[in-house]
């Protein structure tokens, strides 16, 4: 899901002239004396951060900047990697998403070229056949100054190892009875994940107003990509994602430059600028359609 400003203008019902567009770009745009400036964009499964990426994307490069959006999911290892890490680590290993399923060495060697001003190639990862596309369909953009780098899991620290005893739902009690997935995870997410928010230069996130709003956001991601899991697939896909996800509206907030508060249908409803403080309540509008 790579998004190149210079190439891609907003679609329809996207969020261009919406007020967390329009807070996000106003908060971005005096840090961009330094070039080039990496964005990190989280927020949870369906709550609009693609869209919101793909928006500021293209306002940006309507104001000069070479600006690409970019996902993390396209940095998923392969279906075959997965199995494989599956067979050896835990079989739960085999579902895309949690930490230790993305080839942080990939992101990291693209993030490097980004900062070096090098040329580069974005994977492209296809959900509905769960794989990465082969290396002739990845994306080749030109020099990036601004590159805003989504992701349901970006900027998440790892939990300290008390909280992995218990499970937090029925996936975890039944796979996992021995913690031995989330803890490997938890170790993943301490190791190069870090080193890879490190190299951020600001961190926004997108915060739901709770967990059950989730699963329900990506049953309407789902029926719109015409994905093919049904109601009960969907809350146990959403199910690996649950425990960093609660982890991360619990702690996120505190540590990233710029906060969006969501309502129940992703409407804006306040904002928090990290770094002074200030804080912003909206009306029920601008709601962020997810991007398939």
């Amino acid at each position: 899901m790579i998004r190149v400003g210079l190439r891609r203008r907003p679609t329809t019902g996207s969020v261009a002239a919406m007020d967390a567009l329009t807070i996000l770009r106003d908060w971005l745009l005096p840090k961009l004396d330094t070039r080039p400036f990496i964005l990190g964009l989280a927020g949870a499964q369906g709550s609009g951060k693609s869209t919101l990426a793909a928006a500021l994307a293209a306002d940006l490069a309507g104001r000069g900047y070479r600006a690409a959006a970019v996902s993390i999911d396209d940095f998923y290892r392969s279906r075959q990697h997965r199995r494989a890490l599956g067979a050896r680590v835990h079989p739960l290993f085999a579902t895309r998403g949690p930490p230790g399923t993305h080839d942080l060495p990939l992101l990291l060697d693209a993030l490097a070229r980004i900062r070096a001003g090098r040329p580069l190639a974005l994977p492209v990862f296809d959900k509905l056949a769960d794989d990465r596309l082969p290396p002739q369909h990845w994306r080749r953009p030109g020099r990036i100054d601004v590159l805003i780098l989504e992701g349901w899991c970006i900027g998440a620290r790892p939990q300290p190892t008390a909280l992995l005893a218990h499970p937090i739902n029925a996936l975890e009690a039944e796979a996992d009875p021995a913690a031995h997935w989330r803890t490997h995870a938890n170790q993943a997410l301490a190791g190069q994940y870090q080193r890879t928010w490190a190299m951020l230069d600001a961190l926004a996130f997108l915060a739901a107003p709770d967990w059950a709003s989730v699963p329900r956001w990506r049953a309407e991601q789902e029926a719109n990509i015409g994905g093919p899991m049904n109601a009960a697939a969907i809350t146990r896909f959403c199910a690996h994602y649950e425990r960093l996800t609660r982890w991360q509206l619990a702690t996120t907030p505190a540590r990233a430059g710029l906060m969006l508060r969501l309502g129940g249908q992703r409407q804006l409803t306040g904002s928090t600028d990290g770094q002074s403080g200030r804080q912003r309540n909206h009306g029920a509008v601008a709601n962020l359609p997810e991007q398939p």
